[in-house]
């Protein structure tokens, strides 16, 4: 339970919510809401992590692939679209929404990502 709702936490050793650290604001809370949840415990939605280096590459990744730049947010979903879609077969889709534009992250980008 955490500020009034009953969802998944994430939590240190002890059973406590652990601090959470993100580059993407839009990431930096420990818990999800009850949708996700939902999705998580029926078996429609899996999540995975991504670090913020990967976050990053993934923000450079879509950038010079695609000419979009993507929210810090969705760039995590950019990383993981990347590691899977070498496993796929040819007539399988993968689809990533990108649900943010990047601009509102370029002084984050600016600090910690170079563009060659």
């Amino acid at each position: 339970m955490l500020q009034g709702t009953y969802s998944y936490l994430l939590q240190d050793e002890s059973g406590q919510v652990a601090t959470t650290h993100s580059v993407s604001a839009g990431l930096d809370y420990p818990s999800i809401g009850p949708e996700h949840a939902a999705l998580h415990d029926s078996g429609r939605a899996e999540y995975v992590c991504a670090t913020d280096k990967e976050a990053l590459e993934g923000v450079k990744l879509l950038s010079q692939m695609e000419g979009i730049i993507p929210a810090l947010e969705s760039a995590h979903a950019v990383v993981e679209a990347a590691k899977r879609a070498p496993k796929m077969k040819k007539s399988e889709v993968l689809m990533v929404n990108v649900s943010g534009r990047g601009d509102k992250d370029m002084g984050i980008l600016r600090e910690n990502l170079a563009f060659d």
